[in-house]
């Protein structure tokens, strides 16, 4: 198995905003992986929360590349990297290389129907109410918003937002800012805005508050739920789990991830770090057992690869294997 690991940078649209951090670039790890003269490829921008960086990604490959080598299965991955962004970059690459040298789909491969979503696109975090409305009403065309929020007037950004937007579906995104004294102020507002689901409200780590916690809206876990091995905590706390894939390592601990928290009764929704359509494509596959899709990544870019996923305002099209898987 010949390998390829290489950095790219992809500029943003503007700058993109959450609680803490600022991002003018996307910056990703790309693995290509080529054995009996086919080809496969894979993306990841890691879990910046965890401490990932490009570099900390391109050092953990390049300490089992001899292994690849020599040639791997995505189980055997599974055992050999933990989870992270590393990981995620081989197994979709594995996924890719599979799919073509066996002349099976990626759809054939997992055995999932596939068809268009409808992702969500997202409203970054910006110095003032006014502007997050104004931007809102500028994405007139995405009928479902994912608003960035955080501890600073959170009510007052969701108003101007649905004053802008009194047709859209909106969610939020809090990125870990709040507290619970705040979710529980915020919440009666967001049952009378229209508001459809509050993503990772609390902590990672400090959301031990949720249990038992009856919310009048759907919570999800996004921070709080890297992989299987937080499913059953994550599960007694919040009502979905938004799945990535470079927080489980690949779309193949995404897939066991999404099928054990449906099985917890869990709804699903598929997220994104900001990347190309090499790491949109896998996701995709993830997109369709979910009830909510974040897959705007190449959206938020100004530029994405040739050939990669079309977009159709919020209408994601199902994509030519000869992209990817």
């Amino acid at each position: 198995m010949k390998i390829c690991v290489h950095i790219e940078e992809w500029d943003l649209q503007k700058p993109f905003r959450i609680s803490g951090e600022e991002w003018r670039s996307s910056r990703s790890v790309v693995v290509q992986l080529e054995a009996d003269g086919h080809r496969g490829r894979g993306e990841a921008q890691g879990v910046f929360y965890t401490g990932e960086t490009v570099e900390s990604m391109m050092a953990q490959i390049d300490d089992v590349a001899d292994t690849l080598r020599k040639g791997i299965s995505r189980e055997e991955l599974l055992g050999l990297l933990p989870s992270g962004g590393a990981r995620n970059a081989i197994d979709c690459a594995l996924w890719d290389w599979e799919a073509k040298r066996s002349g099976k789909s990626i759809w054939e491969l997992t055995g999932i129907e596939p068809g268009p979503v409808t992702t969500v696109f997202t409203i970054g975090l910006e110095e003032t109410p006014e502007e997050m409305g104004a931007n809102a009403k500028a994405a007139g065309r995405y009928p479902v918003l994912k608003i960035k929020l955080s501890e600073d007037r959170p009510v007052e950004r969701l108003e101007a937002i649905r004053a802008a937007r009194p047709d859209a579906k909106l969610v939020v995104d809090a990125n870990q800012s709040w507290n619970f004294d705040l979710l529980q102020e915020v919440l009666p507002h967001c049952v009378s805005l229209g508001i459809s689901m509050v993503e990772q409200p609390l902590p990672r780590g400090d959301d031990a508050e949720l249990e038992g916690f009856d919310s009048p809206v759907v919570l999800a876990a996004d921070e709080s739920c890297l992989d299987t091995s937080e499913l059953e905590i994550a599960s007694s706390r919040y009502d979905m789990i938004n799945i990535k894939l470079d927080k489980t390592g690949g779309l193949t601990e995404a897939l066991r991830l999404a099928h054990a928290a449906k099985e917890k009764g869990c709804q699903l929704m598929v997220g994104n770090m900001v990347g190309t359509s090499i790491s949109m494509a896998p996701s995709f596959v993830i997109a369709q057992l979910c009830d909510f899709v974040d897959i705007d990544g190449p959206l938020l870019l100004k530029n994405d690869h040739l050939g990669g996923l079309e977009y159709r305002d919020a209408q994601v099209q199902v994509f030519d294997a000869s992209f990817w898987g």
